[in-house]
């Protein structure tokens, strides 16, 4: 298994002039409450422990005031913890010299804004090639690099553009090719698509995600609304009050909530578009290819997908087949239907985990 890209280990913070000596009183079990009433510190994260997997992205999800924003401002070191580790690719960020974190910044970690962040005086192109110029790269490797940007996310031709000139969804773009264009290996994304009409977030939720199939980066996500973490995590931690409830995949959360908080989230969501076909498939699958006359799906798959080829090709029958291409599992469509449509038992969710 590959090392975590980003290990958050005991992660603390605490607003106010005391904070280190109001972490002793937190781990004594003082609630945030108290903590205010008592001695007018504001708890943001209390014990965070996270590992972030390389070319993945992590969502980390909550309602306003979980703490989401003030944990991702750690792994820059915009917000200095007071306790706890975060470790990139081995290097405790929070040990790091003045020089090594600009070189840090400047080079491996970038990072895209809610509101955008664009300078309103520049132009696109000056906008997007603003981290190269802060690189030291010279004037045609600035504006090349931040064309092919440009071009990458669907703005060739608004180069020359100011901020003031582009739609929203437009100006979040410039945000997205600004950061892809230092070639940093993490992405930090504060909640970047929330400021966005739905039909927009939606199309900035593709464009990310084709994105990330071609370069693999790591991505930190922030979110406050569920299905957009459901549709781009490959794993989401929730928060609440600063703690973590639940970390896992979308199917774990949605099948297995922690909690009734959990529960809550994930009660009206689209079962069809979370749960994979090897999770309800039936097992043992004829050995071999799949017989004549049904369809076959990729592990993975998930059921409102299956559904749909289902009924575009008149099959009854779904067999779900590895990467090499034999089956290993059986769907009807009876059986689609039930797993878009009720609970799936807690034992096939641990199952799939272990698989």
């Amino acid at each position: 298994m590959a090392e975590p890209a980003i290990k958050i280990r005991n992660l603390y913070k605490i607003f106010g002039q005391r904070d280190r000596e109001m972490v002793e009183k937190v781990k004594a079990g003082m609630s945030k409450t108290d903590l205010l009433a008592e001695h007018g510190h504001v708890l943001g994260l209390k014990d965070i422990n996270i590992d972030m997997k390389p070319a993945s992205i992590q969502v980390v999800m909550g309602l306003s005031g979980s703490g989401k924003s003030t944990l991702i401002r750690h792994l820059n070191r915009l917000i200095e913890p007071s306790a706890g580790e975060v470790i990139v690719d081995g290097v405790d960020v929070l040990q790091m010299s003045d020089k090594d974190l600009r070189e840090f910044r400047r080079h491996k970690i970038s990072m895209v804004f809610q509101r955008f962040g664009l300078l309103p005086h520049k132009t696109v192109i000056d906008n997007v090639a603003y981290g190269l110029h802060v690189m030291g790269k010279s004037a045609s490797e600035q504006r090349d690099g931040a064309m092919r940007w440009i071009e990458r996310v669907g703005l060739a031709g608004y180069e020359d553009n100011y901020p003031a000139q582009l739609s929203g969804g437009m100006q979040q773009r410039v945000g997205l090719a600004r950061a892809l264009a230092t070639d940093a290996d993490i992405l930090l994304m504060d909640e970047a698509f929330s400021a966005l009409d739905p039909l927009i977030r939606t199309d900035m939720q593709s464009v990310l995600l084709d994105l990330q199939k071609e370069l693999a980066k790591t991505i930190v996500f922030i979110t406050h609304d569920l299905d957009e973490a459901l549709r781009l995590g490959d794993q989401i931690a929730i928060l609440r009050d600063g703690e973590i409830v639940q970390q896992g995949t979308a199917q774990q959360i949605v099948l297995d909530p922690a909690d009734e908080y959990i529960s809550s989230f994930v009660r009206e969501v689209n079962r069809g578009r979370v749960i994979q076909a090897e999770t309800i498939m039936d097992t043992p699958a004829p050995p071999g290819q799949p017989a004549s006359g049904s369809i076959r799906v990729e592990e993975g798959t998930v059921l409102e997908e299956v559904a749909r080829r289902m009924t575009e090709e008149d099959s009854d029958r779904a067999h779900v087949v590895d990467e090499t291409g034999d089956s290993i599992g059986t769907l009807t469509m009876r059986s689609v239907m039930a797993g878009m449509a009720t609970p799936v038992l807690k034992d096939v969710v641990e199952d799939d985990a272990a698989r």
